[in-house]
């Protein structure tokens, strides 16, 4: 289930400044969803995963339902900027799917409608760190949702080395202080030998990642709060492309950065 692109749609971390986590930027409101090149074809890829793996690709906690609902609600309105039209309970997409709106089924509807998947985290009373309570998650990279599911953020990225406490403190702090009219976004960077885009991966199962690669993996993730519940929404827009695919700027780059990782820097 591999989708290519032409060429990375984002690639922030052209500037070294943006290489370090959490490496985040202010985004315009209108600007956090998007619609690219590779549309219709990953479209095609989650429909199928959410027929055939529904149960590995979605999940939600009873307290997430509020959360969600409002998720879809603003979406709904926002896709209106991106090619999408909307007559009642239909939604027409860019490439002339007609998705009908489940209100009961709110990541369902979100599935079939963007290429990016959904992640809800919401802070629980009394508690000090946002807990994943929902998604719907079609294109995994190297991680499973029902093994994060339910988790707090220190415990989600155990796994990830450099996401240490101080990196922990500032992301929760972040979370704390976000309003809802200032989204904010970053991209990371991911050689991949196998271009797959579902690629489920429970923790201290062997990788299938080489830095000699033939692809190159990028997420564009954004942070959104929502108004009404308060929730933070993750969302995760998924480009994979082949090394040759990359501009000049983005190779010269890249080599910085996996010089700067073999030297241990």
């Amino acid at each position: 289930m591999a989708v290519l692109h032409p060429e990375l749609p984002f690639a922030p971390w052209v500037n070294p400044a943006y290489r370090r986590l959490p490496g985040v930027m202010p985004l315009a409101r209108a600007d956090w969803l998007m619609v690219d090149a590779a549309y219709a074809a990953q479209m095609q890829a989650r429909a199928e995963l959410l027929a055939t793996r529904a149960a590995e690709v979605l999940g939600a906690l009873p307290q997430a339902r509020d959360a969600a609902a409002e998720l879809l609600d603003e979406v709904l309105r926002d896709i209106l900027l991106h090619g999408f039209t909307r007559r009642g309970g239909i939604v027409q997409c860019p490439d002339e799917r007609e998705v009908e709106i489940d209100p009961a089924h709110p990541l369902w509807t979100l599935g079939h409608l963007l290429q990016a998947d959904f992640c809800i985290l919401q802070k629980p009373a009394g508690q000090d760190e946002h807990v994943l309570t929902g998604a719907v998650l079609c294109f995994p990279s190297s991680w499973t949702l029902s093994e994060k599911l339910g988790k707090p953020m220190m415990r989600i990225h155990k796994p990830v080395a450099s996401y240490d406490a101080n990196i922990g403190t500032r992301v929760q702090r972040m979370f704390d202080l976000m309003r809802p009219e200032q989204p904010l976004w970053r991209a990371n960077l991911l050689h991949y030998a196998n271009p797959a885009l579902f690629q489920p991966r429970l923790e201290g199962a062997p990788k299938d990642k080489s830095m000699q690669g033939e692809f190159i993996r990028s997420e564009r993730q954004c942070l959104l709060k929502l108004p009404k519940t308060g929730a933070v929404v993750f969302s995760i827009h998924t480009a994979v492309v082949e090394r040759s695919a990359l501009r000049p700027e983005e190779r010269a780059a890249l080599a910085e950065i996996e010089n700067s990782t073999q030297a241990g820097v």
